[in-house]
């Protein structure tokens, strides 16, 4: 988070921004990120900086595997998975691991 944080600020200033309203992540399932130490982890850093009455919103990410024999992705709930149409363990994580800043509102 405190990179995000970190990032968050710098794109805000370099559009001269005066204050970082909401942050909007996307977080994959496959982080292992847990969501309440996320908000908790936001709420503290934030202080001090254009984001210190900003919101977090958070999209989450289910994780998306690929299945060789059948050409298509599939949701996991787990790392790695079985497809569920052949049945073919899939090791191929096309989804999920990531955790990105995608947009900011500023002003």
């Amino acid at each position: 988070m405190q990179s995000t944080l970190e990032m968050a600020e710098q794109r805000a200033r370099a559009v001269g921004a005066n204050q970082i309203h909401e942050i909007r992540v996307r977080v994959g399932q496959m982080t292992g990120v847990v969501p309440e130490a996320l908000e908790h982890a936001f709420v503290v850093l934030r202080e001090g900086t254009l984001a210190e009455k900003a919101q977090l919103a958070v999209e989450y990410v289910p994780a998306i595997c690929w299945c060789d024999p059948c050409q298509k992705e599939f949701q996991s709930p787990e790392l790695y998975s079985e497809c569920p149409e052949c049945g073919t363990a899939s090791y191929d994580v096309r989804g999920g691991m990531e955790m990105e800043l995608i947009s900011l509102e500023v002003d």
